[in-house]
């Protein structure tokens, strides 16, 4: 059987647990500073494995050690954005949070893959792959994939289609400078530009630009987790399955679509040996203006983090 660590079990590592528990894919070990939070709902989730009849060992600890050869690791650890907090706010915090997870679990786990989601996104994942210094292929930030699963929902909200007929690709920084393309993203292969009225299309593009800040306003009291983890879900059976499935995901950049020395959300063949390929579009003149907009917000992010810690 595979092992999936996962640094951090609030709400969205223990989701992401359950997700993958519920897709027998691997055994877990949850990871968190809190005492017996992670073993109680290991302990939980274990004793939810009988009656969905899947054979996984879920496990809790405080310790690193809980995560040695583990085949991926998923960091979710980090403060949640509160109301009125942009995701760069939490990135000094985030960064110690981070820096030492993706450190600490590397020495068990010498050979594992690296899946990011805590925020602010690229920039953790970012710091990630440099504090590790492990090859590009094997730090991933999970990003677009929740983005665009985002943005197939308001469309499916919007036209009453099946979300499996419809397929949207959104790019760049996970922030509100993302791109949602809307030339590419098509409904059974009808473009969604023909399919919708413009100004339907266009709210669907802002609501999913902010639609995280959207689930942080209605909860007031915490962040979205059930797509996240559903995200990180499906990244890590595509590696672990050697599926080669393209995605959208935050990737280091060297030299696609002009961009070196950050991560951005690009679309992302994810296989057995991690990040396997960047595919690059051809984007017309309003799609480039966009996607470099975003570039420019997601390497200010970087440059501050360059500022607070040495990497």
């Amino acid at each position: 059987m595979n092992k999936i660590s996962i640094i951090g079990a609030g709400m969205t590592g223990a989701t992401t647990a359950h997700w993958l528990a519920e897709r027998e894919l691997a055994d877990l070990v949850l990871v968190d500073v809190v005492e017996g939070m992670p073993q109680g709902k290991a302990l939980d989730m274990a004793e939810a494995m009988p009656i969905v009849g899947k054979d996984v060992e879920v496990v809790g600890s405080n310790d690193y050690a809980a995560t040695k050869n583990s085949d991926i690791i998923i960091i979710t650890a980090g403060l949640p954005r509160k109301p009125g907090m942009s995701r760069d706010d939490l990135l000094k915090t985030n960064a110690e949070i981070v820096g030492k997870a993706a450190t600490e679990t590397l020495k068990y786990s010498p050979d594992a893959m690296f899946i990011v989601l805590t925020n602010p996104l690229d920039t953790m994942a970012y710091l990630t792959m440099k504090m590790t210094k492990l090859p590009r292929s094997r730090v991933i930030g999970q990003a677009g994939v929740l983005d665009s699963a985002r943005m197939r929902a308001f469309v499916a909200m919007e036209t009453g289609v099946s979300v499996e007929n419809i397929q949207c690709y959104v790019l760049g920084g996970h922030g509100d400078e993302m791109v949602p393309l809307t030339r590419m993203s098509n409904i059974a292969g009808i473009p969604l530009r023909d399919y919708l009225p413009a100004d339907k299309l266009d709210a669907i593009v802002a609501r999913t630009r902010k639609g995280g800040g959207e689930i942080v306003n209605l909860l007031k009291t915490g962040s979205a987790f059930y797509a996240p983890s559903a995200a990180c879900a499906q990244m890590a059976e595509a590696i672990l399955k050697d599926r080669h499935l393209i995605v959208p995901c935050a990737a280091s950049m060297e030299g696609e679509y002009g961009l070196k020395d950050m991560f951005f959300g690009v679309p992302v063949m994810l296989g057995s040996n991690g990040m396997e390929k960047i595919i690059e579009y051809k984007l017309d003149a309003d799609e480039k203006a966009a996607f470099d907009k975003s570039a420019t917000a997601v390497k200010e992010t970087h440059d501050a983090l360059k500022s607070l810690v040495k990497i």
